[in-house]
């Protein structure tokens, strides 16, 4: 309010609404017109001797930061009077300084009403940290394997017949219900209805050749599963083996997370996703156990994984540890020292690389820093796995995608990780990561959510055109963009260089390759990030981690001699930003492409999905096989069986040692595959082709209806169809309920729902028993309780009678709780009891526990 009068004392012509140092401030809409000096960024120490210099001049000083607490700590270090206060509702008096908590793009000075003159600091003034905040939109998150890749002949697994073409759906019955049609061996076809979708995957093997189709009404199925289900076992127990030294280790204990770690996590400029903010607690969980934590972070490009390793670096570092960040190349470490040096910049945390950017004897210094304890968080490429790199206390490793480094560096990395808590990084992990993380050995968060206004990249195969490169830049640079030209042979880069020169005279074109010397390199691509030239000739530098989001243009010379990750992760430089990207693949003309090459190039080509990371992993599983973790006979299980549902069995398998080992051979019942309960009430609840007219996505609707288990899902899905396809038809909406009552039915014991006429009938999964009398009391009139089924009298001519359903479905469960509840109290009683009465007579007394009879 204060500041907003001082602006209208200057400027009666403009209008400013009231805001909260919580709110944001474009700084250039208040200071082109005002006319506002703005002020200098200069970091802390100046930062410190304005505000000092500030309470001498009696100026009114307010400082908006993400880190106050430590910005108040700072200045009393250095003998600055300053007031920490949770709100600014009115002026500073003139020589005072308050810190308050906050975003602000930029700080000015103005003058107030009475003469006397204020200032306001932002971070972009006291640590040098100018980013937007912008807000993102909560979307719910996708769990299981979706079907939106499904089409008809495409293969798939049925949990319970087996491995099967799909053909496509069909629309029978009364009501209108979608059945998928399924053809097995001998042209044998199974209908199954969309409730039971949750049974369906898609088939992923482990050979380019179709799967053999299971036979319906034999063995074929049962004994392939159990064959599976033997071996999965049998690969248990060695995953278990290979994995028990980490599980006995002790490694040591992170600290609580602190004030400066809440502030550096409030210096976020965005808001966190919700799988990111699980990923994060997940993460602080593990470093704050004893055991050595090993997670794998999947996570598609772009969406945030670097974060998560900033604040488990500077969690390690509060908790007085090193941390090595492990990187491929040395493009990648640059970019990663400037974050973690940015975000840092308020803490005593001392962040340094270690990588061909740095000179022999600022290796040496590096080094010796490392080994005193001096260092707290180093980034390097494989130099920070040779021998003459020692750390002094090393708390954390965190990998940023492990498939870049051979097998001499994971054996080096094996002996630093033993009692150390490991992170590794992946946006398409390599098959053996991923493999032993769905098994449940390593663990695995995963990243799904895409980040705010990001736009699927648009990508196109094409035999090599200048006309289509030349048109390609164009477009980029008319648009205000860059664009990376990818050829990866060094030894003739620059006859391609000269190329595109005369190709595109109008763009400034420079070179970027590995060969280069480290301090050309580093100033051609500090000069492309401030975009001082429009292509950027380079070779697969770039592939990992480069976070350029003005480069919206990727054109990759001979895309076939290229694995699938790497294309994937090439791609991911692109379209890191708001604007659309557009990624050409070229392939060599009039020659024939291997049968590899050509599966790499059409599974890119199809995944154009945010977040496609995950299915080209799985693609890549098929293709190059899941390595020497599994021998011959467990990629033959995979390949009669399905990778899905192999790994579901391995991972039940893994479960069921696990427990066996920790609680002395009780193991714990494995949950449901699948739900039982049936709904079979008579009423039109199916979705319309004219509501989603997309085949998969319409089965990719209905499997995840089918996978729901709480009614915090069914909300959350309910809000996402209605944010993709419009308003829902009465036929959704009833099947939306359907879905609904299948869940309360599952939490109150009921395997079946059907109605007919006028009564629906609840079959019980246990019989109602001594509760049968008090139940039929609580439930009331119109309601007949039996021994193994309820009976409802309903009116189908009202529109309510499914909600009326539904109430009593709810009274049930409430009844079943209160007899929980009454049952357990008993037992105290009766436990008690037998106790007082051991201590009194030195034997124990034998009660009958009685029956509640309401």
């Amino acid at each position: 309010g204060f500041i907003a009068d001082a602006i209208h004392a200057r400027a009666k012509s403009v209008t400013l609404s009231p805001w909260g140092v919580d709110a944001e401030i474009p700084g250039g809409a208040l200071a082109l017109p005002l006319n506002l000096p703005t002020l200098v960024s200069g970091g802390v120490e100046i930062a410190l001797d304005t505000v000092r210099k500030g309470i001498t001049e009696k100026k009114r000083t307010v400082v908006i930061t993400n880190h106050a607490q430590r910005f108040h700590e700072l200045a009393e270090e250095n003998g600055v009077a300053t007031t920490l206060v949770k709100t600014v509702d009115t002026a500073p008096e003139p020589g005072e300084v308050h810190v308050v908590t906050g975003h602000l793009l930029t700080g000015f000075s103005i003058d107030a009403a009475d003469g006397t003159q204020i200032s306001i600091l932002s971070d972009a003034e006291v640590f040098g940290i100018q980013k937007e905040r912008r807000r993102v939109r909560k979307r719910p998150i996708r769990k299981g394997p979706a079907l939106e890749q499904l089409k008809p002949g495409s293969f798939v697994v049925h949990v319970e017949h087996g491995v099967a073409m799909f053909i496509g759906t069909e629309v029978m019955g009364s009501e209108g219900q979608e059945y998928l049609v399924l053809e097995y061996a001998e042209d044998d076809k199974l209908y199954v209805p969309t409730e039971h979708l949750d049974r369906i995957q898609l088939y992923h093997g482990t050979a380019d050749s179709p799967p053999r189709l299971t036979r319906l009404g034999t063995q074929e199925w049962s004994k392939a599963r159990a064959r599976a289900k033997k071996a999965t076992e049998q690969l248990a127990g060695e995953l278990i083996a290979l994995y028990a030294s980490r599980q006995v280790a002790t490694g040591f204990a992170a600290s609580a997370d602190t004030p400066w770690q809440d502030s550096l996590e409030a210096s976020f400029p965005y808001e966190e996703t919700p799988d990111q903010l699980a990923t994060i607690e997940a993460v602080k969980a593990d470093m704050e156990s004893t055991k050595p934590m090993d997670r794998l972070v999947c996570g598609d490009v772009g969406y945030g994984k670097t974060e998560i390793a900033l604040r488990a670096a500077f969690k390690t570092v509060q908790s007085g540890r090193q941390v090595a960040i492990l990187v491929p190349t040395t493009v990648l470490a640059q970019q990663h020292l400037e974050t973690f040096s940015e975000r840092l910049e308020p803490f005593p945390a001392v962040v340094d690389m270690l990588s061909r950017f740095r000179s022999d004897r600022q290796q040496r210094e590096t080094i010796s820093r490392i080994a005193n304890g001096s260092v707290d968080i180093v980034i390097g490429t494989h130099r920070l796995l040779q021998k003459d790199v020692r750390f002094k206390d090393l708390g954390l490793v965190i990998i940023d995608e492990e498939h870049k480094f051979g097998v001499s560096h994971k054996e080096r990395l094996k002996r630093m990780r033993t009692q150390v808590d490991v992170m590794t990084l992946s946006a398409t992990p390599i098959p053996r990561t991923l493999h032993m993380s769905l098994a449940g050995v390593r663990d695995m968060s995963t990243i799904e959510t895409p980040p705010e206004e990001r736009l699927p990249i648009k990508t196109y195969v094409s035999e090599e055109s200048d006309d289509l490169a030349r048109e390609a830049i164009l477009r980029e640079l008319d648009r205000g963009g860059q664009v990376f030209y990818l050829h990866n042979r060094v030894k003739d880069i620059e006859l391609i260089g000269n190329k595109l020169q005369k190709l595109v005279p109008e763009a400034d074109i420079q070179i970027g390759h590995g060969q280069m010397p480290e301090d050309e390199l580093e100033r051609v691509m500090a000069a492309f990030d401030r975009h001082e030239f429009d292509v950027l000739l380079c070779t697969t530098i770039i592939e990992s981690g480069i976070d350029l989001p003005n480069a919206n243009t990727l054109i990759v010379d001979r895309a076939d001699m290229f694995g699938l990750s790497q294309l994937y992760q090439l791609r991911g430089r692109i379209g890191r930003g708001t604007n659309r990207a557009y990624a050409y693949l070229m392939v060599p003309r009039a020659k024939a492409l291997t049968e590899q090459a050509e599966q790499r190039l059409n599974t890119i080509l199809a995944a154009t999905e945010l977040g496609a990371g995950y299915q080209i992993a799985l693609r890549d599983l098929e293709i190059r096989g899941i390595g020497n973790l599994l021998g011959a006979e467990q990629s033959g299980q995979i390949s009669a069986i399905g990778f899905d549902l192999y790994t579901k069995l391995l991972a039940e398998a893994v479960r069921q040692l696990k427990n066996s080992e920790n609680s002395n051979g009780s193991v714990e019942p494995a949950p449901p595959e699948f739900s039982t309960v049936r709904v079979d009430i008579g009423i039109d609840a199916r979705i319309p082709d004219s509501y989603i007219e997309d085949l998969a996505q319409r089965l990719s609707i209905y499997q995840r209806l089918a996978r729901i288990q709480s009614e915090s899902e069914i909300n959350d899905l309910d809000e996402e169809i209605r944010d993709r396809f419009g308003p829902m038809p009465t036929h959704v909406r009833l099947l939306m309920k359907t879905t609904h009552m299948r869940v309360m039915a599952e939490a109150a014991g009921i395997e079946l729902i059907s109605a007919k006429e006028n009564r629906a009938t609840m079959t019980l999964k246990q019989p109602t028993g001594g509760a049968r009398e008090p139940l039929q009391k609580q439930l009331g009139l119109g309601v007949d309780v039996g021994h193994m089924q309820i009976r409802v009298d309903i009116d189908r001519d009202d529109p309510e009678w499914i909600d009326e359903l539904m109430a009593v479905m709810e009274q049930l469960k409430m009844f079943q709780e209160r007899m929980i509840q009454m049952m357990d109290m008993a037992m105290s009683d009766m436990v008690a009891s037998s106790e007082s009465s051991t201590t009194a007579n030195g034997s124990v007394a034998a009660k009958v526990l009685p029956v509640p009879s309401d």
